[in-house]
């Protein structure tokens, strides 16, 4: 059985599913408004459901909080207040807490996000996408290319230091020229996170069922590429597969995921991950993803659909799925620290893409090459459990 060497960093992810309309690209669990949102009822589902989770967490401190979505913004502030406060209610927060709170540009009103701001709300995450007004019809965005711009404007003057925008490329139609533009907008307007991915048909979205044209594969690399280029000379490092940062700002919230920490995931939908000290045993689980029954099942305790142990054997795949997402990788050590196996358990592994110029080893570091990061599913893949 697992026996973790260090103690793990606990965080706690709040979905929050309702957004003004799905995007046909959106796999996440949201849900488009169709009449008045139950923010009470919600909050109050919410709080229940992490009193339910709150016998496996006694005694950790909270690293981060982020309420994601679905479009989190358009809770009034009085019950994001309510919920924050519930949540300190119930766990220790750092007096540093990283707060993140997922926007839309179509959602900004200059005085709400100045009182999001008031609640301690440190980090902002707008969904921008793109700031061209073709490429944001195409892919279903009800914002444009103004209202990109001005939401960042809107977030700034809020007191927004700590701001990240998502970009896609890769959109139907797009050329590199217009990737790169969007890219060089973003950092023109200087947040302090920039994360840029490509689209991908995911299935149970409309673009699953109705595919647009897509740039070809080598197109998407050069935009990749172009785009990495830009952020470089702008300022901002890759940590990540995805994700960009400027000194000192890369997401606290995002590396405990990467890096095998703990989040509780309370919300419709939202999954969890708990270790637990004395057993050795490493939970997942999810929740209820439809919202009316979330609400109902979450007020009697029961919000949990499943939960599952994670088996010795599979502790390795699940681990490297996170962490060697990390373009910088990771000491052997956390491998100890959060899946609680020693590190000769993967040497087998870990020699194998070694060998096939996949993974790199430094004295105790573990990095993926350029070609691993390229072919990053290959890579994880090597340390599946035999017969899987």
């Amino acid at each position: 059985m697992p026996q973790f060497t260090a103690p793990i960093p606990l965080s706690v992810y709040v979905h929050i599913p309702w957004c003004v309309r799905k995007c046909p690209y959106c796999d996440f669990n949201s849900h488009a408004i169709r009449e008045d949102l139950p923010e009470r009822r919600y909050v109050d589902a919410v709080l229940a459901d992490l009193e339910a989770e709150l016998p496996g967490v006694w005694g950790r401190r909270i690293e981060s909080v982020f309420i994601g979505g679905g479009t989190p913004s358009l809770f009034s502030p009085e019950m994001l207040d309510r919920l924050l406060s519930g949540i300190a209610q119930r766990l220790p927060l750092r007096p540093d807490t990283e707060i993140t709170l997922e926007a839309n540009p179509g959602t900004f009103e200059q005085g709400k996000f100045a009182e999001f701001r008031a609640l301690g709300i440190n980090r902002l995450s707008i969904g921008i996408q793109s700031f061209d007004d073709t490429m944001l019809e195409r892919i279903g965005r009800i914002h444009n290319g103004f209202e990109s711009r001005r939401a960042v404007e809107i977030a700034q003057a809020a007191g927004f230091d700590n701001l990240n925008l998502d970009l896609m490329f890769g959109l139907p139609g797009q050329t590199r020229a217009q990737a790169l533009a969007d890219v060089r907008q973003a950092v023109q307007a200087g947040p302090a996170h920039i994360s840029y991915y490509q689209l991908t048909l995911e299935p149970n979205t409309l673009f699953h069922v109705q595919p647009p044209v897509l740039p070809d594969d080598d197109a998407r690399w050069d935009m990749q590429e172009a785009g990495q280029e830009a952020l470089a000379a702008g300022g901002y490092t890759q940590y990540e597969v995805s994700a960009y940062a400027r000194p000192g700002r890369r997401c606290r919230h995002n590396l405990n995921y990467w890096e095998f920490g703990d989040y509780l995931g309370i919300g419709a939908g939202a999954h969890g991950k708990h270790s637990d000290a004395a057993t050795g045993a490493i939970m997942r689980y999810r929740k209820q993803k439809q919202p009316a029954a979330y609400m109902e099942t979450a007020a009697g305790g029961g919000a949990a659909l499943a939960r599952e142990t994670l088996a010795p054997a599979h502790l390795p795949f699940e681990f490297m799925l996170n962490a060697l997402r990390l373009t910088e990788g990771f000491e052997a050590r956390l491998f100890a620290e959060r899946a609680g196996l020693a590190p000769e358990t993967i040497a087998p592994q870990i020699d194998r893409a070694v060998a096939r110029e996949l993974l790199t080893r430094d004295g105790e570091s573990l990095r993926p090459t350029e070609l691993g990061r390229r072919f990053l599913n290959d890579l994880i893949e090597t340390f599946l459990p035999d017969g899987d």
